[in-house]
């Protein structure tokens, strides 16, 4: 077993970045060298995954400056929060159902690799074990926000005195969006309705203490709780088990959208008895833009007499074709199915799928925790703010605020980088070198080293490139109010 792993063999006494110390001290490296970097990834018993993925070059993507980068290299490809990378296999498997096509047309609803018919339940399995659950608690169809929309006709069913849904304040906007519609289309007030949880006065995350605390004196009131597993802009994880158990105590239904969590974080939503769940699959599970979602259903509520939008694929398919319009309904998330499954975007999940198999999240988690930790370090050192020290006291520093908690229990591979000058320019500068990262207003650029395909020796040449970023940047750079989140 290689360095990675130890690194966090003794995590429960020692913090991933200790145990990347301990690497240095024993090998005569020093963290802050590229040798050290290469070490790590000499010994990374993952390393072999990234040739699993077509990794972009330099040339290959966008605003790269060739008078900068060498256009043959690898990019720094740090974006696997949004969009994860191509498997290899993706391309072969894809030209395989075209060819299915081409020569069966109709017929290859029942036939060939993936018949399409039931292409979806050929993955259910794999899916199940990534995010903790049994097969028949998952299903794969739609998009995310359609998941989640389709879940809460189920799950949220407002009383005249429960009625309240419970959120973070910084909920992806989709799923701001679902809140609201869907107290309104049950005739109340976003405004009353939802609860949205903000993080304490120059803080920016929530306390899971603040969180429970809410449950315990307006439990009484909220139908529904539904955070996100992994919060997209500050990148905290949520203690899903924790905040579930607080919220069924009261009589909530609790759900999860686990976006930035799946293929991130180990899962156990069965376990944990998690209501619902949904999830998308083109950030940390490599599905495509625009995957194949996920969603979830606890067995204790796999009976059908949920409320529920009705669909011919939720029929059984032994009885599907009689055409007779008596529902036969598959019970719990398959029922939720309503149409086909869009054949051509399981291709992509398949291969990714296959890759996980090579390892687990587990596994993945072992050498996420201390290459996110070996990031944070280099970062703390270079540009973390004195302590006590406001932006104007000296207007010609920058400074990098992590948004992302300190502690790696409570976070994923992202790093919310906030900068106390302008994002926009720092971000182009970062193109030029071939940084494939992403900003979201109004302060925060997202670093994501996926321990799939990402090394050490990236991080340690991001670290290069962002401190010629932030040289050619500045004298463009405008300062910023700290204050904003």
């Amino acid at each position: 077993m290689g360095d990675v792993n130890n690194a966090t063999a003794n995590s429960h006494s020692t913090t991933p970045l200790q145990e990347l110390e301990k690497i240095a001290n024993e090998n005569n490296l020093k963290l802050g060298d590229v040798e050290f970097a290469r070490h790590m990834d000499k010994r990374d018993p993952l390393k072999y995954l990234r040739d699993e993925f077509h990794y972009p070059k330099m040339g290959d993507v966008l605003n790269t400056d060739p008078s900068i980068v060498d256009l043959s290299e690898d990019c720094v490809y740090f974006c696997g929060n949004s969009l994860g990378l191509c498997p290899k296999k993706t391309k072969e498997y894809m030209n395989i159902q075209i060819d299915k096509w081409a020569k069966l047309g109709v017929q290859g609803h029942t036939n060939g690799e993936l018949p399409w018919a039931w292409c979806d339940e050929l993955l259910e399995e794999d899916m199940a074990k990534i995010v903790g659950c049994k097969r028949e608690e998952v299903s794969l169809m739609n998009g995310l926000t359609v998941n989640l929309h389709l879940l809460l006709i189920s799950f949220y069913r407002p009383t005249k005195d429960r009625y309240k849904i419970l959120c973070e304040s910084k909920a992806f906007p989709s799923d701001h969006y679902t809140f609201e519609s869907q107290s309104r289309l049950h005739g109340f007030d976003p405004k009353d309705a939802m609860i949205c949880v903000e993080p304490r006065e120059g803080e920016f995350t929530l306390r899971t203490e603040d969180i429970l605390d809410v449950i315990e004196k307006q439990g009484d009131k909220i139908a529904v709780v539904c955070f996100s597993g992994v919060q997209y802009y500050t990148g905290q994880l949520f203690d899903i088990p924790k905040i579930t158990q607080a919220g069924k105590a009261k009589g909530c239904h609790v759900g999860w959208d686990l976006a930035h969590a799946v293929g991130n974080v180990p899962l156990k939503i069965h376990d944990w008895g998690v209501d619902f769940a949904c999830w998308c699959t083109y950030k940390y599970l490599n599905a495509s833009a625009g995957g194949l979602a996920g969603l979830f259903i606890h067995e204790n509520f796999q009976t059908n007499d949920f409320p529920k939008l009705l669909g011919w694929w939720g029929h059984d398919m032994k009885t599907r074709f009689q055409m007779n319009n008596q529902m036969d309904l598959i019970p719990g998330a398959r029922g939720y199915r309503i149409s086909n499954t869009p054949g051509f975007l399981c291709v992509p999940l398949k291969a990714s799928l296959e890759i996980f198999k090579k390892t687990s999240v587990e596994e993945l988690r072992k050498k996420s925790l201390v290459l996110t930790a070996y990031l944070e370090h280099l970062i703390q050192k270079s540009y973390q703010r004195p302590a006590g020290k406001a932006p104007e006291d000296d207007c010609d520093a920058v400074y990098i605020d992590i948004f992302t908690p300190s502690d790696p229990k409570q976070r994923g591979a992202q790093l919310s980088l906030a900068f106390n000058v302008c994002i926009e320019q720092v971000f182009k500068e970062l193109e030029k070198r071939g940084v494939v990262c992403d900003k979201r207003f109004p302060r925060v650029i997202r670093i994501t080293p996926v321990p799939m395909y990402c090394s050490f020796e990236d991080v340690h040449r991001f670290m290069g490139y962002l401190k010629d970023a932030l040289v050619a940047a500045k004298g463009s750079l405008r300062h910023v109010d700290t204050h904003k989140v």
